[in-house]
């Protein structure tokens, strides 16, 4: 997996997890607080979720074989979209079930110092975690805010984990107030509907990873600036006068297919045409570097062609070309 994939991000988060589930479990065993299972289970879940998304990055990097000509890239989505089922099954049902039994059959939090104790500790945990992911991001959201980053990426780790992590400490907030609750009022339904709170976030959360992770499943254009840049490479005003057609795909979140017909002089010869065509590959190549799949068709720009204009996206059931 490459820097942008994120890895020190998951590694992060992966540790911390593992911490917190531990503790989480434990002070369950003490207290016997549904929250703290619930968190456990979460916690465990999690873990899970950034071995996935680790192993989809190893994965990935397998070569191309004659049956899969253009490589494994895409399988990070995959992986991806397996973390969003994991959260919604593991985290956010197991969640809903524990609430509901816990408000049906009540019982006082005991040896509330466990819970308490280790909800603290597993913020701070989880807050650095948190930082790492955002310092990660950082690096490659740009102007963008968290929300167009999170529909934009086409890695899919740092929105994975970002959102994770962003969960986990709402969680961690909830739970601690239902059990703090409950400690108050000496009655345990609190601790219950505070667990019911966490499943509810969980599944959010995990439905809205599945709605980003299948639209990169599906495939997603080049973004509107990698878009410019590739026109603005292709056109050098000689050999290739414009563009008259083109599509983008992503093969994986740092790898692009781009297809395009290009127009060219009438009385260019097939040698020219084809330096033209070798020229414009090392422009695109050299303007957007994930660009590695290029295919050029070279075709004698027509009035009628003209009078539609440039179409680089437009096909109706095409990607749209801003992303999600």
């Amino acid at each position: 997996m490459s820097a942008s994939g994120g890895t020190k991000a998951i590694v992060a988060a992966l540790g911390a997890n593992l911490a917190i589930a531990v503790a989480k479990f434990v002070a369950f065993a003490f207290s016997g607080s549904s929250s703290m299972l619930a968190e456990g289970v979460h916690s465990l879940a999690d873990s899970g979720n950034q071995f996935l998304l680790l192993l989809g990055g190893k994965r990935a990097q397998r070569a191309a074989t004659p049956q899969h000509p253009f490589g494994y890239g895409r399988e990070r989505y995959v992986y991806a979209f397996l973390v969003s089922i994991v959260l919604f099954s593991v985290g956010g049902m197991f969640a809903l079930y524990e609430g509901y039994e816990k408000i049906k059959n009540p019982h006082a939090v005991e040896h509330w110092y466990w819970p308490v104790g280790v909800l603290v500790f597993a913020i701070i945990a989880e807050g650095f975690s948190f930082r790492t992911a955002i310092k990660e991001s950082n690096a490659l959201r740009g102007t963008l805010s968290w929300k167009e980053f999170i529909r934009r990426a086409k890695a899919p780790e740092l929105p994975v984990v970002l959102l994770e992590d962003f969960g986990a400490l709402i969680g961690l907030v909830l739970a601690l107030g239902g059990v703090g609750i409950a400690l108050l009022t000496g009655d345990g339904v609190w601790d219950g509907i505070g667990t019911l709170c966490i499943g509810v976030l969980l599944i959010l959360i995990a439905l809205v990873l599945a709605a980003e992770t299948k639209s990169l499943l599906l495939g997603e254009a080049a973004g509107p600036e990698q878009l410019g840049r590739i026109e603005s490479a292709l056109v050098d005003g000689d050999t290739v006068p414009r563009v008259i057609h083109m599509r983008t795909l992503h093969l994986g979140p740092e790898e692009l297919l781009v297809a395009a017909k290009i127009a060219v002089r009438h009385d260019d010869t097939a040698a020219q045409i084809a330096t033209a065509i070798d020229a414009a590959e090392v422009r695109i190549r050299e303007a957007v570097p994930i660009a590695r799949v290029i295919y050029l068709e070279p075709d004698i720009y027509s009035d009628s062609e003209a009078a539609k204009g440039p179409d680089r996206e437009a096909t109706p059931g095409g990607p749209a070309p801003d992303g999600h």
